[in-house]
């Protein structure tokens, strides 16, 4: 059986002490924590949702070194990402892999002065970008990159060549380039990896989702989510890793902090089942401008092909879906790129939308906002380092930069450097081994292909769970019971959305059924305690969700049974 809650709220009780807490469960939390944990320290990891539920939940997929930054005078910024982006293609070969991304272009010079006008101050939309600004920025992106990069230089097309290569691509384009970045497949199994890392590391570390944690009269109090269950609990330091939610959880943590740290934009994307349109992509990224001057994204996912995404001011934070007006910004954007395909709401599988938690910044145009990430001490009753910014690819890199002011102001010295360690299934990952996993398992090539895709180098130890009891596919997928009750007891999944969200892409993908559903909820109650009654309130919430939040609508049949 897996570890009951309360067992794992047990060594809190027996021990309420921490050097470090860490509040927030998104990506820079989770990279805190995890370098926390190999500096062997007692360390807390703290979640009101599950991990990787809020904004790291709704990213473009990109790992990138920040090609538009250059525009914007972030050098040092596209530096750390370009350094970042190769450290995680050879520590997480299973989940990040190389994407050519190609940029069509109609001008020539249009665009040149855009850097001189960011520099001189101007914070307005920018003129569209011509192949001559393109072709110097590149340029600069390849020498950034150095001696050491790991993929290819920039190459340009002409005319014919660009049709040649994406007929499908509106008529009278100029140019083309194509450069290289790369596309991460499951971000929130990244997180879930580094968490795991981290606990098997050092055991004295501890990591909870659904709970939450504020200063009050008495001091730091921590509540369990699941059971109700209030601690108090102590630490030398508070890492505030709570993104877009900064502001407001700065506070409730006790710190005395007035000045406003983050502004946030809205993004949205779309997944569409769209085959003429994941051929006419021919296995790369298109980045373009739409017509208001936003940077505009479509690439192949995960066989879907994943769209966006807007970037939009919010004044208050919260959870967020995909506008109707956002989606039509989104399908019109890509309608005007391939004319000739066509592009329907109808064909959208899935939506979502995040906060980006970016700095306060009066620039009039949101794509002028900076994008770096700082470190800030907030003074309170209990000394609190807060995190500003950050995206996924500079996760390590922002993590390690929060842990190296948290070392300092303990007196403590470092032990250890996260920068050439394996994340989760990356460890002796080598691409292929699904061939081998089929004959040693007796696996057909696409169940071994999906274990490969999912769990990386980790495969095997999946396969043999599996093998040890009883399993079948759930309907209409690859993965199978057996696999739910894995994320359950060794992933920390504690719903319906943790397992079929962020530990499975069968949500993102458009796989999502009621008979799907339903068997998910019966493993997972057996395994939980869940009676039939919670079983049911289970599948209700989150078909709810799955309905505001992403735009899929499944009716529940009557008398279903979970």
């Amino acid at each position: 059986m897996p570890e009951a809650r309360p067992d794992r709220i047990a060594p809190i009780a027996a021990n309420a002490a921490f050097d470090v807490i860490v509040v927030g469960g998104g990506i820079n939390g989770i990279g805190v924590f995890h370098d926390l944990a190999h500096q062997g320290l007692r360390v807390l990891l703290v979640e009101r949702n599950d991990f990787c539920s809020g904004c790291s939940a709704a990213p473009s997929r990109m790992i990138h070194g920040g090609l538009r930054y250059l525009e914007n005078g972030e050098f040092s910024l596209v530096r750390e990402s370009l350094v970042e982006r190769d450290r995680l293609l050879r520590n997480a070969p299973h989940l990040v892999r190389p994407l050519p991304t190609t940029i069509p272009i109609d001008r020539f010079a249009s665009g040149l002065a855009n850097a001189v006008w960011s520099f001189l101050g101007f914070t307005g939309r920018p003129r569209p970008r011509g192949a001559l600004p393109i072709k110097l920025g590149l340029m600069l992106y390849d020498a950034i990159t150095g001696r050491g990069r790991m993929l290819p230089r920039h190459r340009f097309r002409g005319r014919s060549a660009t049709k040649a290569a994406f007929p499908q691509l509106r008529p009278g384009l100029r140019f083309s380039a194509t450069y290289h970045d790369a596309w991460i497949s499951h971000p929130e199994r990244l997180g879930v990896e580094l968490i795991g890392d981290a606990l098997a590391r050092n055991p004295t570390a501890l990591a909870l989702n659904y709970a939450h944690l504020v200063h009050g009269p008495q001091g730091l109090v921590l509540t369990d989510g699941e059971t109700g269950q209030s601690l108090p609990v102590s630490a030398r330091m508070i890492v505030n890793a709570t993104g877009a939610w900064i502001d407001e959880s700065a506070a409730s943590l006790g710190a005395t902090q007035s000045e406003r740290l983050v502004s946030g934009t809205k993004g949205s994307h779309l997944i569409l089942e769209n085959p003429a349109l994941a051929k006419a992509l021919n296995g790369h990224m298109i980045y373009f401008e739409h017509g208001d001057g936003r940077v505009c994204i479509v690439f192949p996912y995960l066989g879907r092909v994943l769209a966006g995404s807007t970037d939009l001011r919010v004044d208050t934070v919260g959870r967020t879906s995909c506008t109707e007006a956002e989606r039509d910004y989104i399908l019109g954007a890509v309608q005007g790129l391939f004319p000739r395909i066509p592009v329907q709401p109808d064909q959208i599988v899935y939506s979502y939308a995040g906060i980006r938690p970016l700095p306060v910044s009066a620039a009039d145009f949101t794509g002028r906002i900076p994008r770096g990430h700082a470190v800030r001490r907030l003074a309170g009753a209990v000394p609190q380092i807060g995190m500003v910014g950050g995206k996924w690819t500079t996760y390590r890199a922002f993590a390690e930069a929060t842990v190296d002011m948290v070392l300092s102001d303990l007196g403590l010295p470092r032990k250890a450097s996260t920068r050439d360690l394996p994340i989760g299934g990356g460890a002796g990952f080598t691409e292929g081994l699904a061939a081998g996993l089929a004959q040693s398992h007796a696996l057909s090539p696409a169940r071994a292909a999906h274990l490969e895709d999912m769990y990386g180098a980790r495969a095997a130890d999946v396969a043999d769970f599996c093998a040890d009891r009883e399993d079948c596919p759930l309907p209409g997928s690859e993965m199978t019971e057996a696999e739910v009750s894995w994320a359950t007891r060794k992933e920390l999944a504690l719903h319906l959305s943790d397992v079929l969200q962020r530990r499975s892409p069968l949500a993102i993908r458009g796989l999502l059924t009621l008979p799907l559903i339903t068997a998910t909820a019966r493993i997972m109650a057996a395994e939980l305690g869940w009676s039939e009654v919670q079983a049911k309130d289970e599948i209700a919430r989150f078909l709810g969700e799955l309905e505001t939040y992403h735009g899929v609508r499944l009716t529940p049949t009557e008398g279903a049974q979970p």
